[in-house]
């Protein structure tokens, strides 16, 4: 107990660090080109013991190739911690769904857009709103036994608010949930 007790307080602390660096560097936008087809592979690759160990399937379809401006491993740590909530919460449904796509945004900008879809057994409507909070969970029993410390869509959002993206969120009970990234695609260079 006491074993299981300290990896949840280092997850915690981790977590928490993590936060901080981030708010720290919320004003100093990431130009880096970041290739997201290859990060979401990475990922999943990254997350296939937890899929087998919950009997579930995770399939990535890249329907544009997009590059992004951002910070690589902030960038991973988005989506693992979307996928891995998907596998943890929505395990039930047994397959997640990642695509990437392009769109366009509310401002008529290029945008890549990757929705994290599982088939579990979906989020009220009365949760959504907070889900991003520091520390809310929707099932406390639920987070804690899967060793959630209730900052994962906390630092999801922080990342996103830093790389001027955005998180939407769609679920209802019984129809699993869908989390879209959506991010500032780079800009084509000019041909002389």
């Amino acid at each position: 107990i006491m074993k299981e007790q300290a990896r949840r307080m280092a997850r915690l602390i981790d977590d928490l660090l993590s936060l901080s660096r981030i708010e720290l560097n919320a004003h100093i936008r990431p130009e880096q080109p970041v290739d997201l087809a290859p990060l979401l592979r990475q990922v999943v690759d990254g997350l296939q013991a937890l899929a087998q160990e919950r009997q579930g399937e995770v399939t990535v379809t890249v329907t544009e190739p997009s590059t992004v401006p951002g910070d690589r491993d902030e960038l991973i740590r988005v989506f693992e911690n979307l996928v891995e909530n998907a596998l943890k919460y929505g395990a039930s449904g047994k397959r997640v769904d990642i695509v990437l796509a392009r769109a366009e945004g509310p401002a008529g900008q290029s945008e890549a857009r990757v929705s994290v879809r599982d088939y579990g057994p979906g989020i009220a409507a009365e949760h959504l709103p907070r889900l991003t909070e520091r520390f809310y969970r929707v099932d406390v029993g639920q987070s804690r036994a899967e060793g959630g410390t209730g900052l994962g869509l906390a630092l999801v959002k922080h990342i996103l608010n830093r790389h001027r993206g955005r998180l939407l969120i769609e679920s209802a009970p019984g129809r699993g949930a869908t989390f879209t990234v959506c991010l500032p695609r780079v800009a084509a260079p000019l041909s002389d």
